[in-house]
């Protein structure tokens, strides 16, 4: 807020050093060009009050009137003043000037004025009589339309000059609402950006602590199912599982992890989960060797292997699972990361209720996740048959 204030107040400052700076500048050229001229600071003295006027309706406008209608949507209040304001700059612009050239006054009234002598029309005239008009008379000294009739002044009129004052204050106005809009906009969107960030933020935090309690269930329940086929391995699979667990709940907070960490969190996963099936199911992991300085969001591809055990691994029935991943560069030269996983699809029995293999609160949640991290700049795509399930997930790579 005060940052904005600032920028504002050094725009006014500057558009007002300049209009002031600008009579002084314009007769320096002019002394300057032509050496019988000399400089006077009175010329600029006589501008520099005409702007003083239009000054301080500027600071009544910018203080007290613009912010009706620009923080206060109070329109008409605005307009009403605003129209009292160059009504008032009017009357007083006229009523300053009661005397236009064509109504001075007379020549013989003016202060310090001599009169002058009769002329002598007895050398002029052979017969010594003076023509009847001039008679004992002086000859009429007000100009032809300078007064009127009992000597009251004419009213002033609104001439050319007001005029394009008048304009030059409208302006004036609506160039001081323009540049106070234009930062309230600003502001605005700087506002809206803020919120729209951390709601992101917060919308990712909400995601990710649905994939923890989910993902955590999912493990567990391979435990508990281990424990009954082997107890001597359920206790190595205690362990991985502490392992898991600290790098969910103290290395997964960051937006971004190091590949290299989301790598090792994915063997220790993937280990506790072939503990249950033996030699029933066929795992195979083609991961990216070169990731040193590269990273990506915490547990991105866990939700996809999760939903390859869940959907894809039957203790009745061979089966295999196969991840693979590549590191290549698009047609901008960047750097982007093809991930796969494919597993086996058996049919469920007939009285089973069938889930679908794309369905649960994980897989959705990394859809929205990739929507707010990536937007249009990654790919998910599904290809599935009667026996095969395959996600092909394309991300760019930051390093």
């Amino acid at each position: 807020m005060f940052k904005k204030h600032l920028a504002e107040t050094l725009t006014y400052l500057v558009l007002w050093g300049i209009l002031f700076i600008a009579p002084v500048l314009s007769l320096y050229v002019r002394t300057a060009g032509d050496s019988t001229l000399t400089f006077d600071w009175s010329e600029v003295l006589m501008v520099w009050r005409q702007y003083s006027v239009f000054f301080a309706i500027f600071l009544i406008h910018n203080h007290l009137l613009a912010p009706l209608l620009v923080y206060r949507q109070r329109r008409v209040l605005y307009f009403s003043f605003v129209a009292i304001v160059i009504a008032l700059f009017v009357t007083i612009q006229c009523s300053n000037r009661p005397h236009n050239l064509k109504y001075r006054r007379p020549q013989h009234e003016m202060v310090g004025y001599r009169q002058p002598p009769l002329p002598s029309f007895d050398d002029d005239f052979d017969d010594g009589h003076r023509p009847p008009e001039f008679d004992g008379q002086r000859p009429p000294l007000r100009p032809e339309g300078m007064m009127e009739r009992g000597g009251h002044v004419p009213p002033a009129r609104f001439d050319q000059h007001d005029i394009v004052s008048t304009v030059m204050l409208v302006l004036m106005l609506f160039a001081n609402l323009g540049i106070k809009l234009y930062f309230r906009q600003r502001q605005d969107q700087q506002q809206m950006a803020d919120l729209e960030r951390k709601n992101l933020e917060q919308r990712l935090e909400y995601l990710k602590y649905q994939l923890n309690p989910h993902f955590l269930m999912n493990t567990l329940n391979n435990i508990h199912a281990l424990v009954d086929i082997d107890p001597e391995r359920s206790k190595e699979a205690i362990i991985q599982l502490s392992k898991i667990l600290r790098y969910v709940l103290y290395e997964s907070n960051s937006p971004r992890v190091p590949m290299t960490k989301e790598r090792e969190f994915m063997d220790n996963y993937t280990t506790l989960m072939r503990m249950r099936y033996g030699d029933k199911l066929s795992y195979s992991a083609n991961l990216l060797d070169d990731v040193a300085g590269v990273s990506v969001p915490p547990l991105l591809f866990v939700s996809f292997v999760e939903n390859a055990f869940k959907h894809g691994v039957s203790y009745q029935h061979h089966s295999f699972i196969a991840i693979d991943s590549k590191r290549y560069k698009d047609k901008n030269g960047d750097d982007r990361l093809l991930w796969t996983c494919r597993n086996s699809k058996h049919a469920k029995p007939a009285n089973t209720t069938s889930t679908p293999s794309q369905g649960g609160v994980g897989l959705s949640n990394v859809r929205q996740r990739l929507d707010l991290i990536y937007g249009e700049h990654y790919s998910l795509g599904v290809n599935e048959a009667d026996d095969t399930y395959e996600v092909i997930l394309d991300i760019p790579l930051k390093t």
